[in-house]
């Protein structure tokens, strides 16, 4: 089925849109963002310029994703979450003049396969949240989350680790340089190839 755009949504001629996907009331969609199949873009979204987004991807009311933003397939973005772009903000130039689009300096924002985002998050730029990570309510995200990471509070820490189901995993023990952790829910253990993980709970 193709998109549907509802009657007061803006959505560029020049943007990218899948199939099935639904686009709800005063959202806003600039040019050259692409966005999968099958996502549901809430009320009042902003989605700027070249914004890439994947398929299966919920966007609830109120979000705003700036230039820079890449956000892969099966993500959940909660209301009111905003992704700045620009480390520096300022207005003006030093000499008081106002910038222009050539005076930013844009650090990109890449948001992992599965990964979820709670209401009212700000995610800083330069960051890459992993897969499957889960960011609680509220949080302010202003450095890179691992895979499969449970972060929350301002700044964001970690707090444990998700299974892809979302729940909490249990029993999170680091052996021969491999993590793994229990998920009571699924009745399985996830083994979490990575170190670093470790070195950043």
């Amino acid at each position: 089925m193709p998109p549907f755009i509802h009657a007061t949504a803006e959505v560029s001629a020049e943007a990218t849109i899948g199939d099935d996907t639904r686009i709800w009331n005063h959202s806003k969609v600039r040019e050259g963002a692409t966005i999968g199949s099958e996502c549901n873009i809430g009320q009042n979204v902003y989605i700027d310029f070249a914004v890439s987004v994947g398929s299966r991807v919920k966007i609830q009311n109120n979000v705003s994703i700036y230039h820079g933003v890449t956000i892969e397939s099966g993500v959940f973005i909660g209301p009111h979450v905003c992704f700045c772009n620009d480390r520096i903000p300022r207005a003006i130039t030093p000499d008081g003049h106002l910038k222009s689009a050539a005076d930013w300096h844009v650090s990109p924002i890449t948001v992992g396969y599965g990964a979820s985002i709670g209401a009212r998050s700000v995610i800083v730029p330069g960051v890459t949240i992993g897969r499957f990570a889960m960011i609680g309510a509220g949080s302010v995200v202003s450095r890179s989350v691992p895979d499969y990471a449970l972060v929350y509070g301002n700044p964001a820490r970690i707090q444990g680790y998700v299974c892809e189901c979302g729940q909490k995993l249990q029993s999170v023990e680091l052996v021969d340089e491999q993590l793994t952790g229990y998920c009571p829910t699924c009745d399985r253990t996830l083994t979490l190839f990575a170190q670093e993980l470790a070195s950043s709970h």
